[in-house]
């Protein structure tokens, strides 16, 4: 245990600088007393680390000083493994990087480590793209990664849902959502989400900006997803479910699932639950494909509105079928 612990406090002052004994202390939840124990133990085994006092002060390296270190579990190397996924590697432009780095790990692992490694990426691959769809084209994909890498600014002419507009931007972030990337980006002061298959245009800019201290891509990401959902259900209806509808309920979302199958069945199996909904428009949509498996019990304004699409769908088909010309009878032929 100390072992391990000793060789990732070596590690992380090699990655961030310098540390402080708090720090050190927070990041492994041991005490600070163990943490100077452990960095005479690091010095007594060779290690150039020294200690500044004062404010501002810690634990570090001597500058230059670098150790390769390639004494990986096999559990340590299939995660690396794992982690590189080949399919959004070669979309950002980065498969040969990733192929060559892979390799390099191979040849410094011990050969039990090298081969459960080589086994998880042969046997694990992520497919993205939901079912029934296909991955959205993103040209500037690479460009825009390029940028990301350099905290270069980028101006591009973009289609929004309502306009086409031109702007500056400092790319933060790149996100991969269900096959469409996203990128998360600051626009003068606001940080927004731009579709990237939603580009038409993009100038890589001379000018680089500062990346702002402290952001963190996955929070922001997550904080906006409950945002956005949030602002989508601004009414509610009751509907009540039968048993056959529950195993196609997620077309309706999760939002709407969940409460449905968190509610207890009546004695026939149905569910009555009050659901969140984005629109009369959007939820008549979604639950006039359900016909007769799912009926809204309110608002009454949801009701008429199924039941005039319904008609209007009945009314279709009557004269689909009625205009249909009989089809031509074959001539018996005679024995």
């Amino acid at each position: 245990m100390r072992a391990n612990r000793l060789l990732s406090i070596l590690i992380l002052l090699q990655l961030r600088g310098r540390l402080t004994a708090e720090a050190l202390a927070e990041e492994f939840e041991v005490s600070a007393r163990t943490v100077y124990r452990d960095i005479d133990a690091l010095s007594a085994a060779g290690v150039p680390v020294y200690a500044d006092r004062g404010p501002g002060g810690g634990f570090k390296l001597i500058d230059g000083y670098q150790t390769r270190l390639t004494g990986l579990t096999e559990p340590e190397a299939q995660t690396l493994f794992l982690a590189g996924l080949p399919g959004a590697a070669a979309e950002l432009g980065l498969a040969e990087p990733l192929k060559s780095a892979q390799r390099k790990l191979l040849v410094a692992m011990r050969t039990p480590a090298a081969r459960a490694a080589r086994s998880t990426g042969e046997r694990f691959h992520l497919d993205p793209i939901n079912w029934y769809r296909r991955a959205e084209p993103a040209p500037h994909l690479q460009a825009i990664a390029a940028a990301l890498w350099t905290d270069r600014r980028i101006a591009v002419r973009y289609e929004s849902w309502n306009a086409t507009v031109e702007c500056v931007l400092d790319p933060l972030g790149l996100v991969l959502k269900a096959g469409a990337w996203h990128l998360v980006a600051r626009s003068g002061r606001a940080i927004r989400t731009y579709k990237v298959a939603s580009v038409l245009d993009l100038r890589l800019l001379d000018d680089r900006f500062v990346y702002p201290a402290g952001f963190d891509l996955r929070a922001h990401w997550s904080k906006e997803l409950n945002r956005f959902e949030a602002s989508l259900h601004r009414a509610e209806a009751v509907i009540r479910v039968l048993p056959e509808a529950l195993s196609t309920l997620d077309r309706l979302g999760a939002a709407i699932a969940d409460r449905v199958l968190a509610a207890t069945p009546d004695a026939a199996g149905r569910r009555q639950a009050a659901v969140p909904i984005e629109s009369i428009a959007r939820a008549a949509g979604l639950l006039l494909g359900f016909a007769d498996t799912i009926e809204v019990m309110s608002p009454a304004e949801l009701r008429r509105e199924l039941k005039v699409r319904a008609e209007r769908t009945a009314a279709l088909y009557r004269r689909t079928v009625l205009s249909r010309p009989p089809p031509r009878q074959r001539p018996r032929q005679r024995p």
